[in-house]
């Protein structure tokens, strides 16, 4: 009996309690490592579009019905995107829809007419989703 004593006061163990946060701590710090370690992978797998206006250049004359826009486009996104839609000061524009590969330049031919000397445009471009992809404000030449 005095043996199965001196085992109980030697014995040396963690309460239910201590065991149970010390389990919940490490859960916690592996779960969020994984959380971070997936976050990761995604955006590796995810493309990202952008399309940055380098030029914009306003071609005829003011108030003609054959005016067009020329605009210079490089695309700065990881993978290629499809311009579907323009809108100058908001109003779709005529276009043939041009698709522009990562790092890729080119050039997107718009009619715009009616153009005014000295006011202001703004160009947005949109992708095949409706997304909006690049926009620039530019000043017709006066």
């Amino acid at each position: 009996m005095k043996t199965l004593r001196k085992i109980r006061k030697n014995s040396k163990a963690l309460s239910p309690v201590v065991a149970s946060i010390i389990l919940i701590a490490v859960t916690v710090a592996v779960s969020i490592a994984v959380a971070a370690w997936m976050g990761a992978l995604t955006v590796g797998f995810m493309g990202s579009s952008s399309v940055t206006i380098t030029n914009t250049e306003f071609k005829g004359t003011a108030g003609a019905a054959d005016n067009t826009i020329l605009l210079a486009l490089k695309n700065t996104g990881t993978k290629s995107v499809t311009i579907s839609q323009v809108k100058v000061n908001n109003d779709p524009m005529n276009f043939n829809a041009t698709t522009v590969d990562s790092g890729d330049s080119c050039h997107l031919e718009i009619t715009a007419a009616g153009w005014e000397d000295g006011n202001p445009y703004k160009v947005d471009l949109y992708d095949s989703s409706g997304q909006a992809v690049g926009s620039t404000q530019q000043n017709a030449p006066a």
